[in-house]
Protein backbone atom coordinates (compact mmCIF):
# COMPACT_ATOMS: atom_id res chain seq x y z
CA UNK A 1 0.00 0.00 0.00
CA UNK A 2 1.50 3.26 -0.76
CA UNK A 3 1.98 5.73 1.92
CA UNK A 4 1.18 9.69 2.15
CA UNK A 5 5.54 11.55 3.22
CA UNK A 6 5.16 13.54 6.41
CA UNK A 7 6.53 16.66 4.77
CA UNK A 8 4.48 18.57 3.68
CA UNK A 9 6.76 20.87 1.20
CA UNK A 10 7.60 17.50 -1.01
CA UNK A 11 3.63 16.51 -0.54
CA UNK A 12 3.33 19.71 -2.59
CA UNK A 13 5.80 19.04 -5.07
CA UNK A 14 4.87 15.46 -5.27
CA UNK A 15 1.45 16.60 -6.43
CA UNK A 16 2.20 18.99 -9.43
CA UNK A 17 0.41 18.34 -12.18
CA UNK A 18 -1.33 15.32 -10.45
CA UNK A 19 -3.08 13.17 -13.04
CA UNK A 20 -5.78 10.68 -11.88
CA UNK A 21 -3.54 7.91 -12.30
CA UNK A 22 -1.49 9.28 -9.38
CA UNK A 23 -3.99 10.48 -7.58
CA UNK A 24 -5.86 6.42 -7.37
CA UNK A 25 -1.93 5.55 -6.23
CA UNK A 26 -1.85 7.93 -3.39
CA UNK A 27 -5.40 7.56 -2.26
CA UNK A 28 -5.94 3.56 -2.78
CA UNK A 29 -8.47 3.73 0.41
CA UNK A 30 -10.57 6.08 3.46
CA UNK A 31 -7.23 5.83 5.73
CA UNK A 32 -4.65 6.80 3.18
CA UNK A 33 -6.94 9.39 3.20
CA UNK A 34 -7.41 9.87 7.21
CA UNK A 35 -3.49 10.38 6.83
CA UNK A 36 -3.45 13.22 4.45
CA UNK A 37 -5.83 15.29 6.43
CA UNK A 38 -3.74 14.83 9.89
CA UNK A 39 -0.56 15.88 8.18
CA UNK A 40 -2.49 18.62 7.07
CA UNK A 41 -4.12 19.53 9.44
CA UNK A 42 -1.44 19.56 12.37
CA UNK A 43 1.39 20.68 10.08
CA UNK A 44 2.61 23.17 12.60
CA UNK A 45 1.85 20.80 15.52
CA UNK A 46 -0.97 20.02 17.45
CA UNK A 47 -2.55 22.39 19.98
CA UNK A 48 -5.88 21.68 21.64
CA UNK A 49 -8.81 24.08 21.06
CA UNK A 50 -10.09 23.64 24.15
CA UNK A 51 -7.27 24.40 26.73
CA UNK A 52 -4.45 25.24 24.38
CA UNK A 53 -2.26 22.82 25.74
CA UNK A 54 0.14 21.07 23.10
CA UNK A 55 0.58 16.98 24.37
CA UNK A 56 -1.44 14.52 22.98
CA UNK A 57 -1.62 10.92 22.83
CA UNK A 58 -3.67 8.48 20.43
CA UNK A 59 -7.00 8.52 20.52
CA UNK A 60 -9.85 6.27 19.44
CA UNK A 61 -9.10 6.14 16.03
CA UNK A 62 -6.19 5.81 14.14
CA UNK A 63 -5.29 9.58 13.33
CA UNK A 64 -7.35 10.53 16.39
CA UNK A 65 -5.38 12.94 18.74
CA UNK A 66 -6.60 13.07 22.36
CA UNK A 67 -5.34 16.29 24.60
CA UNK A 68 -3.12 14.67 27.24
CA UNK A 69 -4.35 17.91 29.86
CA UNK A 70 -8.03 18.12 29.32
CA UNK A 71 -8.90 14.74 27.45
CA UNK A 72 -10.37 16.28 24.55
CA UNK A 73 -10.94 14.15 21.27
CA UNK A 74 -10.28 15.59 17.82
CA UNK A 75 -10.63 13.61 14.69
CA UNK A 76 -8.40 15.21 11.54
CA UNK A 77 -12.32 15.95 9.91
CA UNK A 78 -13.24 17.67 12.51
CA UNK A 79 -13.41 21.71 12.82
CA UNK A 80 -13.05 21.28 8.76
CA UNK A 81 -15.44 21.20 5.56
CA UNK A 82 -15.24 17.36 6.32
CA UNK A 83 -17.22 17.57 9.20
CA UNK A 84 -19.20 14.64 9.95
CA UNK A 85 -19.05 13.29 6.46
CA UNK A 86 -21.67 10.51 6.15
CA UNK A 87 -19.88 8.90 3.22
CA UNK A 88 -16.67 7.48 2.45
CA UNK A 89 -14.02 9.74 2.90
CA UNK A 90 -11.85 8.30 -0.06
CA UNK A 91 -15.12 9.66 -2.07
CA UNK A 92 -15.11 13.03 -0.77
CA UNK A 93 -11.19 13.22 -2.27
CA UNK A 94 -12.83 12.16 -5.76
CA UNK A 95 -15.37 15.37 -5.56
CA UNK A 96 -12.56 17.63 -4.67
CA UNK A 97 -10.33 16.33 -7.26
CA UNK A 98 -12.97 16.36 -10.03
CA UNK A 99 -14.24 19.90 -9.09
CA UNK A 100 -10.89 21.13 -8.93
CA UNK A 101 -9.34 19.86 -12.29
CA UNK A 102 -11.98 19.10 -14.54
CA UNK A 103 -11.69 22.43 -17.22
CA UNK A 104 -15.32 22.79 -17.49
CA UNK A 105 -16.82 21.52 -13.61
CA UNK A 106 -18.51 18.66 -13.17
CA UNK A 107 -22.41 18.42 -12.58
CA UNK A 108 -23.69 16.77 -9.05
CA UNK A 109 -25.42 13.90 -11.59
CA UNK A 110 -22.30 13.06 -13.80
CA UNK A 111 -20.50 12.98 -10.03
CA UNK A 112 -22.79 10.30 -8.99
CA UNK A 113 -22.73 8.39 -12.17
CA UNK A 114 -18.75 8.44 -11.69
CA UNK A 115 -18.90 7.45 -7.85
CA UNK A 116 -21.75 5.49 -7.64
CA UNK A 117 -23.72 8.43 -4.91
CA UNK A 118 -26.77 9.52 -5.13
CA UNK A 119 -26.93 12.88 -6.96
CA UNK A 120 -28.33 14.47 -3.82
CA UNK A 121 -25.56 13.42 -1.70
CA UNK A 122 -23.15 14.22 -4.62
CA UNK A 123 -24.82 18.14 -4.81
CA UNK A 124 -24.66 18.40 -1.17
CA UNK A 125 -20.99 17.65 -0.64
CA UNK A 126 -20.35 19.97 -3.33
CA UNK A 127 -22.07 22.87 -1.88
CA UNK A 128 -19.35 22.48 0.62
CA UNK A 129 -16.61 22.04 -1.74
CA UNK A 130 -18.09 25.69 -3.47
CA UNK A 131 -17.64 27.21 0.08
CA UNK A 132 -14.42 26.24 0.06
CA UNK A 133 -13.97 28.41 -3.37
CA UNK A 134 -15.03 31.80 -2.10
CA UNK A 135 -12.98 34.26 -2.30
CA UNK A 136 -10.53 35.28 0.58
CA UNK A 137 -10.74 38.89 -0.63
CA UNK A 138 -7.26 39.56 0.23
CA UNK A 139 -5.86 40.09 -3.62
CA UNK A 140 -7.70 42.65 -5.19
CA UNK A 141 -7.47 43.39 -8.71
CA UNK A 142 -5.13 45.90 -9.86
CA UNK A 143 -3.92 47.68 -12.80
CA UNK A 144 -6.63 48.44 -15.54
CA UNK A 145 -9.87 46.92 -14.05
CA UNK A 146 -13.56 47.25 -15.99
CA UNK A 147 -16.95 46.90 -13.83
CA UNK A 148 -20.22 46.13 -15.36
CA UNK A 149 -23.39 44.43 -14.08
CA UNK A 150 -25.33 42.09 -16.16
CA UNK A 151 -28.71 39.71 -15.45
CA UNK A 152 -27.90 35.75 -15.51
CA UNK A 153 -31.56 33.90 -15.78
CA UNK A 154 -34.03 32.53 -18.22
CA UNK A 155 -36.28 34.94 -20.26
CA UNK A 156 -38.27 36.58 -18.16
CA UNK A 157 -41.30 38.95 -20.14
CA UNK A 158 -41.92 41.15 -16.88
CA UNK A 159 -38.67 42.57 -15.91
CA UNK A 160 -38.78 46.09 -16.68
CA UNK A 161 -34.85 48.16 -15.82
CA UNK A 162 -32.38 46.83 -13.74
CA UNK A 163 -33.86 46.08 -10.83
CA UNK A 164 -37.59 44.08 -11.74
CA UNK A 165 -38.00 40.63 -12.88
CA UNK A 166 -37.09 37.16 -11.48
CA UNK A 167 -33.62 37.06 -13.23
CA UNK A 168 -30.99 37.45 -11.23
CA UNK A 169 -28.28 40.75 -11.32
CA UNK A 170 -24.50 39.62 -10.73
CA UNK A 171 -22.00 42.76 -11.02
CA UNK A 172 -18.78 41.72 -12.61
CA UNK A 173 -15.17 42.90 -11.95
CA UNK A 174 -12.15 42.17 -14.90
CA UNK A 175 -8.96 42.81 -14.41
CA UNK A 176 -6.46 43.25 -17.83
CA UNK A 177 -3.49 41.98 -17.96
CA UNK A 178 -1.25 41.93 -21.21
CA UNK A 179 -2.94 38.46 -22.38
CA UNK A 180 -6.44 39.57 -21.96
CA UNK A 181 -8.45 38.77 -18.78
CA UNK A 182 -6.16 37.73 -16.09
CA UNK A 183 -8.57 37.81 -13.34
CA UNK A 184 -12.32 38.14 -12.38
CA UNK A 185 -14.89 38.55 -9.53
CA UNK A 186 -18.80 38.61 -9.69
CA UNK A 187 -21.51 38.77 -7.29
CA UNK A 188 -25.38 38.49 -7.07
CA UNK A 189 -26.74 41.12 -5.84
CA UNK A 190 -30.74 42.30 -5.15
CA UNK A 191 -30.20 45.63 -6.84
CA UNK A 192 -27.90 47.68 -9.38
CA UNK A 193 -27.25 50.02 -6.49
CA UNK A 194 -24.80 52.19 -5.21
CA UNK A 195 -24.39 50.51 -1.82
CA UNK A 196 -24.59 47.03 -3.39
CA UNK A 197 -22.10 47.86 -6.66
CA UNK A 198 -19.86 50.28 -4.34
CA UNK A 199 -19.45 46.81 -1.76
CA UNK A 200 -18.50 44.39 -4.98
CA UNK A 201 -16.14 46.99 -5.97
CA UNK A 202 -14.45 47.69 -1.94
CA UNK A 203 -14.22 44.14 -1.60
CA UNK A 204 -12.36 43.14 -5.02
CA UNK A 205 -10.51 46.40 -6.16
CA UNK A 206 -7.80 47.79 -5.26
CA UNK A 207 -8.19 51.70 -4.36
CA UNK A 208 -5.16 52.92 -6.81
CA UNK A 209 -6.95 50.80 -9.86
CA UNK A 210 -7.68 52.23 -13.18
CA UNK A 211 -11.47 51.22 -12.79
CA UNK A 212 -13.40 51.74 -16.15
CA UNK A 213 -17.22 51.70 -15.84
CA UNK A 214 -20.19 52.92 -17.63
CA UNK A 215 -22.77 55.45 -17.02
CA UNK A 216 -25.43 53.66 -15.05
CA UNK A 217 -26.37 56.09 -11.87
CA UNK A 218 -25.52 53.25 -9.29
CA UNK A 219 -21.78 54.34 -9.68
CA UNK A 220 -22.04 57.75 -9.13
CA UNK A 221 -19.48 58.95 -6.51
CA UNK A 222 -17.61 56.25 -6.43
CA UNK A 223 -14.52 58.23 -7.45
CA UNK A 224 -14.23 58.87 -3.51
CA UNK A 225 -12.85 55.80 -3.36
CA UNK A 226 -11.16 55.37 -6.54
CA UNK A 227 -9.96 58.45 -7.66
CA UNK A 228 -8.36 57.08 -11.15
CA UNK A 229 -12.24 56.08 -12.04
CA UNK A 230 -13.73 56.66 -15.33
CA UNK A 231 -17.06 56.82 -16.65
CA UNK A 232 -18.04 55.53 -20.76
CA UNK A 233 -20.86 54.64 -22.56
CA UNK A 234 -21.55 51.03 -23.21
CA UNK A 235 -21.73 52.00 -26.97
CA UNK A 236 -23.56 50.21 -29.18
CA UNK A 237 -24.31 46.24 -27.80
CA UNK A 238 -21.43 47.10 -25.34
CA UNK A 239 -18.89 48.02 -27.95
CA UNK A 240 -16.66 49.90 -25.51
CA UNK A 241 -16.38 46.30 -22.92
CA UNK A 242 -15.62 43.53 -25.28
CA UNK A 243 -13.57 41.63 -22.90
CA UNK A 244 -15.94 41.53 -20.20
CA UNK A 245 -19.32 40.99 -22.41
CA UNK A 246 -16.73 37.85 -23.41
CA UNK A 247 -16.10 36.77 -20.08
CA UNK A 248 -19.44 37.15 -18.91
CA UNK A 249 -20.73 35.17 -21.99
CA UNK A 250 -18.63 32.54 -21.29
CA UNK A 251 -19.47 32.15 -17.58
CA UNK A 252 -23.30 31.89 -18.68
CA UNK A 253 -22.30 29.13 -21.56
CA UNK A 254 -20.23 27.31 -18.83
CA UNK A 255 -23.58 27.80 -16.17
CA UNK A 256 -25.92 26.45 -19.02
CA UNK A 257 -23.95 23.64 -20.30
CA UNK A 258 -22.38 21.82 -17.02
CA UNK A 259 -25.11 22.62 -14.55
CA UNK A 260 -27.72 24.06 -16.62
CA UNK A 261 -30.27 25.47 -14.15
CA UNK A 262 -29.07 26.63 -10.76
CA UNK A 263 -31.24 28.01 -7.56
CA UNK A 264 -28.51 29.79 -5.67
CA UNK A 265 -26.11 31.09 -8.27
CA UNK A 266 -23.50 32.78 -5.83
CA UNK A 267 -21.98 29.00 -5.05
CA UNK A 268 -21.69 28.75 -9.19
CA UNK A 269 -20.00 31.62 -9.24
CA UNK A 270 -17.29 30.95 -6.62
CA UNK A 271 -16.47 27.24 -8.61
CA UNK A 272 -16.06 29.00 -12.12
CA UNK A 273 -13.96 32.10 -10.44
CA UNK A 274 -12.10 30.01 -8.35
CA UNK A 275 -10.88 27.67 -11.85
CA UNK A 276 -10.38 30.70 -13.72
CA UNK A 277 -8.52 32.50 -11.75
CA UNK A 278 -5.75 29.79 -11.62
CA UNK A 279 -6.36 28.83 -15.39
CA UNK A 280 -2.54 29.56 -15.55
CA UNK A 281 -1.72 27.86 -12.63
CA UNK A 282 -2.49 24.13 -13.23
CA UNK A 283 0.42 22.55 -10.55
CA UNK A 284 -1.34 22.43 -7.15
CA UNK A 285 -4.57 23.65 -7.50
CA UNK A 286 -6.16 19.90 -5.94
CA UNK A 287 -4.02 20.74 -3.14
CA UNK A 288 -4.80 24.49 -2.84
CA UNK A 289 -8.30 23.49 -2.32
CA UNK A 290 -7.52 20.61 0.24
CA UNK A 291 -5.92 23.34 2.08
CA UNK A 292 -9.02 25.23 1.91
CA UNK A 293 -11.33 22.41 3.16
CA UNK A 294 -9.08 21.61 5.93
CA UNK A 295 -9.23 25.72 6.73
CA UNK A 296 -12.94 26.79 6.69
CA UNK A 297 -14.99 25.41 9.63
CA UNK A 298 -18.25 23.53 9.08
CA UNK A 299 -20.54 24.03 7.24
CA UNK A 300 -23.97 22.65 8.15
CA UNK A 301 -26.55 21.42 5.24
CA UNK A 302 -29.18 23.77 7.26
CA UNK A 303 -27.30 26.93 6.12
CA UNK A 304 -27.66 26.46 2.62
CA UNK A 305 -30.52 24.08 1.77
CA UNK A 306 -33.22 26.28 0.69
Amino acid sequence: MATLPLNIDFMEKRYKSLSIFEFQSMFPDDRSCFKYLADMKWKDGYKCKKCGYTQYCKGIKEFDRQCNRCGRLESPTAGTLFHQVKFSLLKAFYIIYYVSTSKNGVSSCELSRKLELRQKTCWFFKQKVMKAMESSQNHPMIGKVEVDESYVGGQDDKALGRNEGKKKIMVVGIERGLGGVSRWYGRVVETASRVNLGGFMKDHINSDAKVKTDCWSGYNGMEAYFPNLAREKSGKKGENFKQMHRVIMMFKAWLRGTHHAVMNLQPYINEYTYRYNRHKMKEGIFENLMQRMVAKPPYPYKEFIF
